[in-house]
């Protein structure tokens, strides 16, 4: 019984330990497509703002993960849009933050 706990303790720590990490990071040897345009109409409640979505890399290829409306952490804090960067023949990307 205790093999059986403690592994599955730490599992879903790290699992709830990695929900509020928003930033990845992921290399592909070629850029991702234009952005889609999305339509994202009016927010769920006060204080909501709009995260964009974005093209991540996954199975050898760019999926669309779509955008979303979140609440902010913290008052003042901003959004700050995911990134890629081209560096040494391959795209890079950096994931979005709060800050």
């Amino acid at each position: 019984m205790k093999r059986i706990l403690l592994p599955t303790i730490l599992l879903a720590a790290a699992s709830f330990l990695s929900l509020g990490c928003a930033s990845r990071a992921y290399v592909a040897y070629y850029g991702p497509p234009a952005p889609r345009v999305e339509a994202y109409g009016y927010a769920p409640g006060p204080g909501y703002v709009w995260i964009p979505g974005y093209y991540a890399w996954a199975g050898g290829n760019y999926n669309w993960v779509g955008g979303r409306w979140a609440v902010p952490p913290r008052p003042h804090a901003r959004w700050v849009e995911g990134r890629y960067i081209h560096r040494n023949g391959h795209s890079e990307y950096t994931g979005g933050h709060w800050r």
